[in-house]
């Protein structure tokens, strides 16, 4: 039977507490002794009557008792810090507890852009065919006689001032880069996983085998089954729903079934607790993914 730290404690108290009154009574026995010892020498010598202390009353006769029984008390102290055993903590898991893979997802949402549209047609080139035309050039008389009365030509005309020229426009401007929206996956390359077995040696399956494992450990270990849902004697599967980012924070949780009693809010108030999952990643990248978690609920007995 393994000792509880309650009981080794109470065990080192009680073996204190014993040396102390050994010690306590050999002392008593002792000074007592020494004190009768001298009484009878005084009373022979002089016939004074028996004084209760005397300066040459000596009550380390017997101090190698005392050592020893130090040195016992040390070596059985000793003996039981060393026999001191811890043991976790067994933690009930019920059975048939579907994994998230059961579950039912929507099919993953990809990023991909979409085709671009199919080039233009190349221009059709009609040729045209020569017309020859032909320009009948009429002459006219230009002979001057000494009676023809020639007009003097009209005065030039002031150029007109050109118009101002028109301001440009301003250039547009630049559109603003879109910001890049985050995709939420249910399914990719390495799904997150629960912390803690990142150290242990073996591939994705097996660390993924003991991150469920943790998982389920650390569930079922800080559950409390609710006292309304105990009462009327519920039983049966709370499925939760969460996204867990880039750095591994468990966001947006939310209940998808519930049985009702409270067991939905505490299985809830258990999946805010939890510390920080390892990422999941696709394309060799830190990506959001949503996460659904089915939570038993089993009466013992």
């Amino acid at each position: 039977m393994a000792l509880t730290s309650t009981t080794i404690g109470l065990l080192i108290g009680l073996m204190v507490l014993a040396i102390a009154g050994v010690i306590l009574f050999v002392r008593n026995l002792i000074k007592r002794k020494g004190e009768e010892d001298l009484a009878s020498k005084y009373a022979a010598d002089s016939g004074m009557k028996y004084k209760s202390k005397y300066p040459e009353a000596n009550v380390f006769n017997l101090g190698s008792t005392f050592w020893l029984s130090g040195l016992l008390g040390a070596i059985g102290l000793t003996s039981l810090a060393f026999s001191w055993t811890t043991y976790d903590d067994i933690v009930y898991i019920p059975d048939n507890i579907e994994l998230p893979e059961d579950i039912e997802m929507e099919p993953p949402r990809t990023a991909e852009p979409p085709p671009p549209p199919p080039p233009p047609p190349p221009p059709v080139i009609e040729e045209v065919p020569e017309e020859e035309v032909e320009e009948e050039v009429e002459f006219e008389d230009m002979t001057v006689e000494e009676e023809t009365e020639i007009e003097a030509p009209p005065p030039p005309e002031k150029p007109k001032p050109k118009p101002k020229p028109k301001p440009k426009p301003a250039p547009a401007p630049e559109p603003e880069p879109e910001e890049e929206v985050d995709e939420i996956f249910t399914i990719v390359q390495q799904m997150p996983r629960f912390p803690g077995c990142e150290d242990i040696s073996g591939g994705d399956a097996e660390k993924k085998a003991c991150a469920e494992k943790k998982m389920l450990e650390y569930i079922y270990k800080n559950i409390k089954y609710p006292a309304i849902a105990r009462e009327n004697g519920i039983e049966g599967m709370v499925v939760l729903s969460f996204v867990i980012d880039k750095a591994g924070q468990i966001t947006e949780p939310k209940i998808l079934r519930d049985l009702g009693g409270g067991c939905g809010k505490e299985a809830l108030r258990i999946v805010q607790k939890m510390p920080k999952w390892i990422p999941g990643r696709q394309r060799n990248k830190a990506v959001k993914v949503q996460f659904n978690l089915p939570v038993r609920f089993k009466l013992q007995g």
